[in-house]
């Protein structure tokens, strides 16, 4: 498509040049008193109009010439005049205005002095003689009305451009502010929080190894879950406080981590277990991201809304696809679909923006399932 738009405006010119000639020499062969000479002439000043839009004075001075011949010496009336009208025209539009004023000048100057005697002896002759100053002129103001047109649209568009790239820039900088907003009210009220979960926990586990009381696994689970989610408030921080987090890699938790959820999900008191097929590979980024918060939302859900029920994790490694399901035998009604909350809502916005697949729904054989398909596309 390229290729034609390079070449169309050549064609069009290549035509504009053909007709003009065979117009021209037309008249010329039907005019009496003209030769080969005149005809020569003819196509000469008419061809020469091919160049118009990358040599418009080239364009200008060649077709003024042999037209200047054909009216000396053929005097084929008005017809000699229309190529150099369109070199007028075309020197006018490409900003050479004193060439096209002295081109015209020239030849209308010469062509009055050739069909003098007609004009002094007819009124007809005043009439034509009149008629193309007239033409000229009309060609002049056509000219420079198309630059101005031209001029004013391209100023235009670059206006309409640097408006488009300074509300991008807007946007940016708002979006920019907004993250650091973001991430000022995430450092002053959940770090505070998380900390001091963290830190109870601790003294908790402290104090009653100091006793020598076993320490319930609940209390681990809540002194380990209290150190993960710092790791990654502290990774989501920097994320939001990054000027442009796109340049680098997000920091956070992936299917490498996978076990230590799953113990901390046991420790809670979910029963889970997994099961890893296919051939494991690196996974991109942003798809073992996903994969992990999937796995994690999904054992939320078990514990909170299914209790006393067990978990089956499954990873499936597949040709350019990574499956992600999450099962258990909780009491879920097949009847009652549940109402999608905010973990449901975000599952599904991060196989949407991966372009995968997402089933959440209960089982008919009772309790629920989370499967999820990840795209992989090449190896990262």
């Amino acid at each position: 498509m390229k290729h034609m738009g390079r070449w169309r405006p050549l064609a069009e010119d290549g035509l504009l040049a053909m007709g003009m000639a065979v117009l021209v020499t037309a008249i010329v062969v039907l005019t009496p008193r003209t030769g080969a000479l005149d005809i020569a002439a003819a196509l000469a000043g008419s061809l020469a109009l091919v160049a118009w839009r990358r040599a418009p004075l080239v364009t200008l001075l060649v077709s003024t010439v042999f037209m200047l011949v054909l009216t000396v010496h053929g005097q084929p009336g008005p017809v000699a005049a229309y190529p150099v009208m369109v070199a007028v025209f075309a020197a006018t539009w490409a900003g050479r205005l004193p060439a096209a004023a002295l081109a015209s000048v020239v030849f209308l100057g010469t062509d009055l002095a050739v069909n003098l005697p007609e004009i002094t002896e007819s009124v007809e002759g005043l009439q034509g003689s009149t008629l193309l100053i007239g033409w000229f002129v009309a060609a002049g103001v056509a000219a420079t009305v198309t630059r101005h047109r031209q001029a004013y649209l391209e100023e235009a568009e670059r206006r309409a451009a640097e408006a488009e790239h300074t509300r991008e820039e807007a946007a940016l900088r708002r979006a920019s502010e907004e993250r650091l907003r973001i991430a000022r009210e995430l450092h002053d009220s959940l770090t505070h929080s998380i900390s001091i979960i963290k830190v109870q926990a601790g003294v908790a586990v402290h104090l009653a190894r100091g006793r020598g009381e076993d320490v319930p696994p609940a209390l681990l689970a809540i002194q380990e879950a209290g150190g993960d989610a710092m790791r990654e408030l502290r990774a989501t921080l920097e994320i939001l406080r990054d000027t442009d987090p796109s340049d680098r890699d997000a920091p956070g938790s992936g299917l490498d981590r996978l076990d230590d959820l799953v113990e901390r999900a046991r420790s809670a008191g979910l029963p889970a277990t997994v099961t890893v097929s296919g051939t494991s590979r690196e996974l991109p980024p942003e798809v073992d991201r996903a994969a992990y918060r999937i796995v994690q939302e999904a054992l939320t859900n078990v514990s909170r809304h299914a209790g006393g029920a067990a978990a089956v994790v499954r990873i499936d490694y597949a040709d350019g696809t990574l499956a992600v399901q999450v099962d258990d035998d909780g009491e879920a009604d097949p009847d009652a679909p549940p109402i999608p909350g905010t973990g449901l809502l975000g599952m599904r916005e991060r196989v949407a923006v991966l372009g995968g697949r997402l089933r959440a729904e209960p089982r008919p054989e009772g309790g629920f399932t989370v499967r999820a398909e990840l795209p992989l596309g090449e190896p990262a």
